[in-house]
C-alpha cells in the first residue's frame, strides 16, 4: 500500500483573520483557508480582540482545510504558528479563559503612561539598549502594564499565579497543547520590550521598570524546534509537535529564505514592512530603525538579528485613489492607469496621510502632491502614487544599508501589491538592484512552515529550504545611475515640502 503525503500545517494568526494551510514537502501550498474574526473599538484609538473568536477562527480554519484537501490529520508531521506582534492576552491558568480582550497592537490606550516614560532618560536608554526599541504603545510592555493595573484584581491574581500572559502564537500554543505549555519564542518575546535580545531572556530590570511579574511571562524557545504536541483539539490528533514559531515579519523573511546578511523583504502591505538580515550582528541603528531578533533556529546558541524599518502608508495610497479620489475603480486598475503616461512629468505624492515614519519620524507631516501643472491628469497621479509606495522603500533600505555598512544583497518581495509589474520594475529602478518576487507570495505561511519543518527534519538545513523556494520574476534596474540619484534627489525635496525632517536626513546629491 502507497504511504500517505505528509504536510506540514501552517497557522497565520493575523490582525482580521487566522489563515491556515498545508505545505508539502517541494514549499507549494495544497491548500489554504481564511476565516476572519471581528475587530473591536471601545473607544478612539483603542483596538481590542475577543481571544475566543479567535481560537475559534482557529478551529474553523483547521477543519475547513482538512475538507478541502481531503487529508487526514494523521498526515501532518508538524505545525508551525505565525502571528500577529505585540498584541497581548492574560488568561486564567485553570479554565484557560481569557480575563479581558487581548490589546492588539494597534492600541494606543498606552500613550500617557509612554509619553510619562520617555521624560525619564535613563529608562528610555535602558529599553533601547536591551532591547532595540523605543519607547511606544506598539509594544507588549507598555499593554501588560494596563492590564495589571485596570483589571479589577489582577495584579492579585499575577502574583498568586493564577493567570497567565503572551502574544497570540503563546495563547494558540496553549490552546494546541491542552494548556500544558506556556511558551514563545525570541522573535515575538523580542517584541514585548521585556526581552535582552543579546541574552534572548527576560529581563529583570526591565521587569523592574514595568512592574510585571516573571511568573507569568512564558519560556522563551527558538523559533524552530519542538515546543509542544497537540491534544484535546477538535480536528487533530493528539500528539503531533508545533516545531516553528515566530512574529509574522520575523517569518516572511524567513520564507523569503534571506538567510544570509544583507538579505533583505518587503512586504508590500497596507504599509510596506521592511527587514534585512544581519546575522550574529546585532546592529543599533543610527536612522531611527528597529533593532529585533530574527530568530533562533533548533541547537542554535546564537540569534539572528534584523534591522526593520516601516512605511505607514503604502497600499493605503492606492485605496485612497480608489476610495476617497474615485481615480479608480478598483485598486488593480492603477497599474493600467499609470501605464498610459511615460513619467509624472515631475509630479510627486507624499503619502504622509498619518505622519512620515522611518527614515523621517516626522508624525507632523501631512500628505501632499507636488510640481503639478496645467497639464496634469489623472494618470500622473496614479504613476505618482505608484513612485511614492517605492520611492519610501528606498529610502528605508539606504538607512539599512548605512546602519549596516554593506550594501543590499537583495530585495525579495511579498504582499498582495507584488503583482503589480511596473511597480516592481520601479522599485527596481529606484533602488539600482534587483528585485525578486517569488511564485507563492504567502510569505508568513511558508516561515511558519518552513520553521515548523526544520524542527522536525522535514527539510534537512537551510540549503534544503532555498532549493524549494521558487522564483516566479526577476526585476532588473533599468535606470542609469544618473538618472535615478536625480530622481531620489528630486524625491527628497519633495518630501521636503512637507516635512524638515527631510534636510536633516538626507543630503543634497552630487
Amino acid at each position: 500500500m502507497a504511504e500517505l503525503p505528509q504536510y506540514i500545517l501552517a497557522l497565520d494568526q493575523g490582525t482580521t483573520g487566522t489563515s491556515v494551510a498545508l505545505m508539502n514537502q517541494e514549499a507549494k501550498l495544497v491548500a489554504m483557508v481564511d476565516f476572519d474574526h471581528p475587530q473591536i473599538y471601545p473607544q478612539p484609538g483603542w483596538v481590542e480582540h475577543d481571544p475566543e473568536a479567535i481560537w475559534s477562527s482557529v478551529l474553523k480554519g483547521i477543519e475547513a482545510l482538512f475538507a478541502k484537501a481531503r487529508i487526514s490529520s494523521k498526515q501532518i508531521v508538524s505545525i508551525g504558528i505565525t502571528n500577529q506582534r505585540e498584541t497581548i492576552v492574560v488568561w486564567d491558568v485553570k479554565t484557560g479563559k481569557a480575563v479581558h480582550n487581548a490589546i492588539v497592537w494597534q492600541c494606543r490606550r498606552t500613550t500617557d503612561f509612554c509619553n510619562r516614560l520617555k521624560k525619564d532618560k535613563k529608562a528610555v536608554r535602558l529599553i533601547q539598549t536591551r532591547t532595540g526599541l523605543i519607547v511606544d504603545p506598539y509594544f507588549s510592555a507598555s499593554k501588560i502594564r494596563w492590564l495589571l493595573d485596570k483589571v479589577p484584581g489582577l495584579k492579585a491574581r499575577a502574583k498568586r499565579g493564577e493567570v497567565r500572559v503572551g502574544t497570540m502564537d503563546t495563547f494558540v500554543l496553549w490552546r494546541l497543547t491542552g494548556g500544558q505549555v506556556h511558551k514563545t519564542d525570541v522573535s515575538n518575546a523580542s517584541r514585548t520590550q521585556l526581552m535582552n535580545i543579546k541574552t534572548g531572556k527576560w529581563d529583570e530590570e526591565l521587569l523592574k521598570l514595568f512592574r510585571i511579574p516573571k511568573s507569568i511571562l512564558p519560556e522563551i524557545h527558538p523559533s524552530s524546534g519542538e515546543l509542544g504536541r497537540t491534544s484535546g483539539v477538535p480536528g487533530l490528533v493528539d500528539g503531533l509537535p508545533i516545531a516553528g514559531v515566530a512574529g509574522d515579519q520575523q517569518a516572511a523573511l524567513f520564507g523569503q529564505t534571506c538567510f544570509a546578511v544583507g538579505e533583505a523583504k518587503c512586504t508590500f502591505g497596507t504599509g510596506s514592512f521592511l527587514l534585512m538580515n544581519t546575522g550574529q550582528k546585532m546592529v543599533k541603528s543610527k536612522s531611527g530603525l528597529l533593532t529585533t531578533v530574527a530568530w533562533q533556529l533548533k541547537g542554535q546558541k546564537s540569534l539572528t538579528y534584523a534591522l526593520e524599518g516601516g512605511a505607514f502608508v503604502c497600499g493605503a495610497a492606492v485605496q485612497w485613489l480608489r476610495d476617497e479620489l474615485r481615480l479608480i475603480e478598483n485598486s488593480a486598475d492603477v497599474e493600467a492607469l499609470a501605464r498610459l503616461v511615460s513619467s509624472t512629468d515631475g509630479v510627486f505624492l507624499i503619502p504622509a496621510f498619518v505622519g512620515l515614519g522611518a527614515p523621517y519620524w516626522d508624525p507632523k507631516a501631512r500628505a501632499a502632491i507636488v510640481g503639478m501643472t496645467r497639464g496634469t491628469n489623472r494618470s500622473h497621479i496614479a504613476r505618482a502614487t505608484l513612485e511614492a509606495m517605492a520611492l519610501q522603500n528606498v529610502d528605508i533600505l539606504c538607512a539599512m544599508e548605512k546602519d549596516l555598512g554593506r550594501k543590499l544583497r537583495s530585495l525579495r518581495v511579498d504582499g498582495g501589491a507584488v503583482s503589480n509589474d511596473l511597480l516592481m520594475q520601479m522599485q527596481a529602478d529606484f533602488l539600482g538592484a534587483a528585485v525578486e518576487r517569488p511564485a507563492g507570495t504567502e510569505s508568513t505561511i511558508m516561515g511558519a512552515a518552513f520553521l515548523a519543518g526544520l524542527g522536525v527534519g522535514f527539510w534537512a538545513n537551510q540549503r534544503e529550504l532555498q532549493r524549494v523556494w521558487s522564483l516566479q520574476k526577476k526585476f532588473i534596474p533599468r535606470l542609469a545611475a544618473k538618472t535615478r540619484v536625480k530622481h531620489l534627489s528630486d524625491w527628497h525635496l519633495a518630501v521636503g515640502r512637507v516635512s524638515r525632517a527631510s534636510e536633516r536626513t538626507f543630503a543634497p546629491a552630487d
